[in-house]
């Protein structure tokens, strides 16, 4: 049903820039990083999903310079998100292109990008891409602390990707 996917790509971006502006606006220095990022995504994620279907998120990933955008899932394989809200959003910024086209083919290694986590605690991972890569989690709250994404899968969903 085709306009039920448009419908739903629409949401997904129009969330995927709300949590944009809300990340400027409260994280110090991230719209600098953005400034510089290739490319960037945004996975929105619901928690009960990980319980009860097994599917975490979606959202978006989109090429700054070509405005490509490959829309994604996300699936946690173990129980390791633990987050005390019930909705938020995970942002990355891809500081190279490279980077962006390993996020959407699934190639995303999650131990490596857990260090690249902003979180509350650790002002000085908030500065600065790590390993090309930085992620913040927001939730209604503002940014949380650092969130466990060791076990946190990520594909291109080829439904609504499909042309």
């Amino acid at each position: 049903d085709t306009q039920k996917m448009e419908k739903q790509k629409a949401e997904m971006r129009t969330r995927a820039d709300a949590a944009l502006q809300k990340l400027f606006k409260q994280v110090e220095g991230s719209k600098q990083l953005y400034s510089k990022a290739a490319g960037y995504a945004v996975i929105s994620v619901t928690k009960a999903g990980f319980f009860v279907s097994g599917s975490g998120g979606s959202g978006i990933a989109v090429d700054k310079a070509t405005k490509q955008t490959t829309y994604m899932k996300m699936g946690a394989a173990g129980a390791g998100l633990s987050f005390g809200a019930e909705k938020f959003d995970m942002i990355f910024l891809f500081q190279t292109k490279d980077r962006l086209k390993e996020f959407t083919s699934g190639g995303w290694d999650s131990a490596a990008a857990a260090k690249a986590t902003a979180g509350k605690d650790s002002a000085g991972a908030a500065s600065d891409f790590f390993d090309d890569q930085i992620i913040y989690t927001l939730s209604d709250k503002g940014l949380m602390a650092s969130a466990d994404v060791s076990g946190t899968k990520y594909w291109a969903d080829e439904d609504l990707n499909k042309k």
